[in-house]
């Protein structure tokens, strides 16, 4: 699997933050990073990294695509909508160009939240905080399996004005979060609290264009201590329960609004069954 990022886990459960980085067992952002040819990850994330190519060839292809329908859902947001605040969850290690940098682009005022509770993120996160001058970033050390603790941090509150549109952003994050974890519940925690008119940007792994090479790979995760659970296209759509679905609606990523790409992407000519993601992008109603 991939991963934007998620909470440090152990094989019981999520890490409490701050934790050490541990530099023996694979982590999910940092084989993310590996995947999108970064450097800050270490011999047991590559070692697991190289199991999972084996099985799911396209993993690296995935990543890149995954990570090039974020870049274009912010934009779409930015530029089409008029968002002018993003909450970034599961953020992950920082590549370029970060979710800031898509939104600033296009309006220099925007103002982003990223949250994530892996100290390498943390160690990383004065990369996030390169804010245009116009707009404002910060950074929150706290886990999606407590969304309280996200949504009450002084330092979203500083930033973001929750009476205010906002687009929350769950990329590669989900499948991340098994069904004990109540994900369908920690949605709709987060989504209730944002006004109406905001919006939810979600990518999700999915067994259903290759569920032989997915599941070998969620078992290769499991073996380094990594929950992680894939979902059907019927299961990702629950996501968005009660949301108007942005068009095209479900779908794979490198088909999700292809004309919005600016400069190369990585989606080239890939295969559904490389990819194996699900996206979408919803509006919250305004009554």
């Amino acid at each position: 699997m991939t991963g934007h990022g998620v909470a440090s886990q152990t094989a019981s459960g999520p890490e409490p933050p701050n934790s050490p980085i541990n530099q023996g067992r694979p982590h999910s952002a940092r084989m993310y990073d590996y995947f999108l040819g970064g450097k800050d990850n270490y011999v047991a994330d590559r070692q697991a990294a190289a199991k999972v190519l084996t099985l799911w060839p396209g993993v690296m292809i995935a990543a890149r695509t995954n990570r090039a329908f974020m870049q274009r859902a912010t934009r779409y947001l930015a530029a089409d909508c008029g968002i002018r605040q993003f909450l970034d969850i599961g953020t992950g290690i920082p590549t370029r160009p970060n979710l800031h940098e898509v939104a600033q682009s296009v309006a220099a005022d925007a103002r982003i939240v990223y949250v994530d509770n892996d100290p390498i993120v943390l160690a990383h996160a004065q990369t996030l905080l390169t804010s245009h001058p116009e707009g404002r970033t910060a950074y929150v050390d706290a886990n999606v399996a407590d969304p309280g603790t996200i949504l009450d941090s002084p330092e979203l509150g500083e930033v973001l004005d929750l009476s205010q549109p906002v687009a929350l952003s769950l990329c590669a994050l989900l499948h991340f979060v098994p069904d004990e974890w109540e994900p369908y519940t920690i949605v709709r925690r987060l989504v209730d609290a944002l006004a109406p008119g905001s919006y939810l940007v979600l990518s999700h792994i999915t067994p259903d264009f290759d569920p032989v090479a997915t599941q070998r790979t969620v078992d290769v995760y499991h073996s380094g201590g990594i929950k992680g659970q894939i979902r059907s296209k019927a299961e990702v759509t629950e996501f968005f329960t009660g949301l108007e679905l942005v068009e095209p609606g479900i779908e794979v990523p490198h088909r999700w609004r292809p004309d919005l790409a600016t400069g190369p992407q990585g989606t080239g000519d890939v295969t559904d069954e490389e990819v194996s993601f699900w996206v979408g992008v919803a509006r919250k109603p305004l009554s």
